[in-house]
């Protein structure tokens, strides 16, 4: 049995990919930035927070690493609505991605705090240092620091696992080759193109990453 390759045609869709590769990074971006915020205040309380505030954070912790995202997805887009939180495709997206990596960044961000050596908080506070300026100026860089290559990698997890959102209809990179593909009928060469552009993406993305983190943290690794 032959096959006949036939790429030629794809260059009339690139508009349409240029527009998924747009949505796929800043779905991304976005969901990093959030999902940040939410890992570093999920870690603090976490370590120093009052024990209810613990059990919440253990709680969601448990509740999002062992269920599906795609199970997430669906629950906040179709979920939602029935308690009267109407929100379109792309913020539930945002939604689901950052609350999935806030999940496993806590833990990430938790397991550099506990890295830290208890001497330098001991001196911290001997030294008059509130103990918000010894987490901000002395744990946290440095925990960050330590953590960093983790969480990269947890990045680059969700930006892949952000092809399930074009189940919502959010015309990201995946939705772009479905959409292609039900056009032209070339299902092997339009996802060959996109496992491509996927496998570009992150190759790229992580380097960037990795060099921005070699500059904000430079000397602060233990």
């Amino acid at each position: 049995m032959s096959y006949a390759f036939n790429f030629s045609d794809l260059h009339t869709y690139t508009e349409v990919l240029v527009r998924g590769v747009a949505v796929t990074l800043g779905l991304t971006a976005v969901s990093t930035v959030l999902g940040g915020v939410v890992g570093v205040a999920g870690a603090a309380v976490g370590a120093a927070g009052p024990r209810w505030a613990r059990a919440l954070v253990g709680a969601y912790v448990e509740l999002i690493r062992n269920t599906p995202f795609l199970v997430q997805l669906f629950f906040v887009f179709f979920g939602l609505p029935g308690l009267g939180i109407h929100i379109d495709e792309m913020q539930a997206a945002v939604l689901a991605m950052t609350v999935n990596l806030g999940a496993y960044a806590i833990e990430i961000v938790r397991a550099g705090i506990d890295s830290i050596p208890r001497g330098q908080v001991q001196a911290a506070v001997a030294l008059g240092l509130p103990g918000r300026q010894v987490f901000r100026y002395i744990v946290l860089p440095q925990a960050l620091a330590n953590v960093f290559p983790a969480l990269l990698g947890q990045v680059m997890i969700v930006m892949l696992g952000s092809a399930v959102v074009s189940q919502i209809s959010v015309p990201d990179l995946t939705y772009a080759a479905n959409f292609i593909q039900s056009r032209n009928f070339r299902s092997f060469e339009i996802y060959l193109v996109i496992t491509a552009i996927y496998l570009g993406l992150a190759i790229v993305l992580r380097r960037m990453l990795n060099q921005l983190g070699s500059g904000l943290f430079a000397g602060r690794k233990r």
